[in-house]
C-alpha cells in the first residue's frame, strides 16, 4: 500500500468524522470542544484553542480553550488585536494563507516573535500552528494548535491535513452561526433596553446595567468561564476600540469594534456588541471603554445571513428588496431584468435559505430580529 493511498484514506475518514460532529453537535461549543478531541487523533499537540468569529470583521464571538491555554487566552487576544507581529489572522485571511506555523514564520527563530517571547515561551510551548478556517471566500473562525518547546515542530504532512481539513470544520462552524445556549432561566426580551458596560482601559468592569449583566452571564454560559472573566467576544470588541482609537498602537484593520453573535434559541434575539473609547474628564491617561449590548436588527444581520446562505451579490439585492416590499414587477424594474430572470433568483434563493415562499423568506431575514 503506497504512502499516498494511506494519506489519503487518513484524510478521507478524517472529514468523514467531522461531518458527523458537525452532525450530532448540540451547541456551537460543544462542536467545538469534541473537535478538538478528535483532531487530536490525527494530530499530536498539547494544547488548543478554536474560536468562532464575525467574518465581516474577524472578532471573536466565542472560544472554546483548553486548560493548556486558559491561563494566556487573554494576552493572546491582546497582541492579536493591539500588538504587531508574525502570522496574525487577520493577516492570513488578508493575505489568503491557509495554514501558518510560528516556526516556518520566523525562519525557525521563534523569538523574533514578541508573542512567543513574552506569552508562548513562558507558558512553556514551542511552535504553534495556525489555521483560517474559511469556506466560500468567508472566515467563520481560527483554529490555533500549541507544542511544548521539548516537542518537534509542526510537519509538512501535518499541516496538510489540518489544510484540507479546515474548510469542512468551517462550514460547521458556519451553520452554528456561533449560537449562545442559554439557560432556560434567563430568557432575553426584544423590548428589553439597551446593555451596557464601563470598563477600564485595563478592561475591569467599573459599572454596568441589568440588561448588560444579563447578556455576559450568557456568555460565559456559553464559554464555560467564571463570573470574574470577561467573554471573549467583549475582549474582542474593548481591544478593536483600543487599536482604532489610542495613538501609537498598531491598527490592524480599519473595521470597527462591532460583532453580531446569532442564538441558537428562535426565542432569544441576536445580539449585536459595540464598543468605544470614552473620554475621561480628570486625566488624559486616565482610559475608559463603553460596551454596548442590543438585539441586532435585520440591517446589520442581512450581511451575515447572505453569507451563510452563500447569496450572490444579485441574490442579495433581491432579498434587501423583497424585505422592503417590492414586487416581482418592481423587482425587475429596480435591477433592470425580466420578471422570469427574477423567478429564477428566487428559487435559487429559496433553495439555499431552506424556505418555500417569500413570507418564509422575510419572516427568516427580518421578523425575528424584530
Amino acid at each position: 500500500m503506497s504512502a499516498q493511498y494511506t494519506q489519503f484514506s487518513q484524510l478521507k475518514d478524517a472529514r468523514q468524522q467531522i461531518i458527523r460532529l458537525g452532525e450530532k453537535a448540540p451547541s456551537s461549543q460543544a462542536y467545538k470542544h469534541t473537535l478538538i478531541e478528535r483532531l487530536r487523533t490525527q494530530v499530536s499537540f498539547d494544547a488548543a484553542c478554536c474560536t468562532s468569529i464575525d467574518p465581516h470583521t474577524l472578532l471573536s464571538t466565542g472560544a472554546f480553550t483548553e486548560s493548556g491555554v486558559d491561563g494566556i487566552h487573554y494576552k493572546l487576544l491582546e497582541y492579536e488585536y493591539l500588538r504587531n507581529d508574525v502570522m496574525k489572522y487577520d493577516q492570513l485571511v488578508r493575505e489568503g494563507q491557509s495554514i501558518a506555523t510560528l516556526n516556518e514564520a520566523t525562519g525557525g527563530h521563534p523569538n523574533r516573535s514578541a508573542r512567543y517571547r513574552d506569552v508562548l515561551q513562558p507558558a512553556g510551548f514551542g511552535d504553534e500552528l495556525r489555521v483560517p478556517l474559511m469556506y466560500k471566500g468567508s472566515c467563520w473562525g481560527f483554529l490555533t494548535l500549541f507544542r511544548l518547546h521539548t516537542e518537534p515542530v509542526f510537519s509538512e504532512e501535518e499541516q496538510q491535513l489540518l489544510e484540507a481539513l479546515a474548510p469542512s470544520i468551517a462550514y460547521h462552524l458556519r451553520q452554528a452561526s456561533v449560537g449562545l445556549s442559554p439557560d432556560s432561566a434567563i430568557i432575553m426580551e426584544n423590548d428589553m433596553e439597551p446593555g451596557v458596560l464601563v470598563l477600564s482601559g485595563k478592561l475591569e468592569p467599573i459599572s454596568f446595567n441589568p440588561t448588560a449583566d444579563q447578556w455576559l452571564k450568557l456568555l460565559r454560559q456559553q464559554e464555560d468561564i467564571d463570573e470574574n472573566s470577561l467573554p471573549a467576544p467583549v475582549r474582542a470588541v474593548c481591544f478593536r476600540a483600543l487599536s482604532t482609537a489610542l495613538p501609537g498602537t498598531f491598527t490592524a484593520s480599519a473595521s470597527p469594534a462591532k460583532l453580531c453573535i446569532p442564538a441558537a434559541d428562535a426565542g432569544t434575539p441576536w445580539v449585536t456588541l459595540r464598543a468605544t473609547l470614552l473620554q475621561s474628564g480628570q486625566s488624559k491617561d486616565e482610559k475608559q471603554l463603553a460596551v454596548w449590548f442590543e438585539p441586532a436588527k435585520a440591517s446589520e444581520m442581512l450581511p451575515l445571513m447572505a453569507e451563510m446562505f452563500a447569496w450572490s451579490e444579485r441574490e442579495r439585492q433581491i432579498v434587501r428588496l423583497i424585505v422592503q416590499g417590492f414586487s416581482t414587477r418592481e423587482l425587475a424594474s429596480a435591477l433592470h431584468i425580466s420578471a422570469y430572470t427574477v423567478q429564477d433568483h428566487l428559487k435559487a434563493i429559496f433553495l439555499k435559505t431552506g424556505v418555500s415562499s417569500r413570507r418564509e423568506l422575510v419572516w427568516k431575514v427580518y421578523s425575528r430580529f424584530n
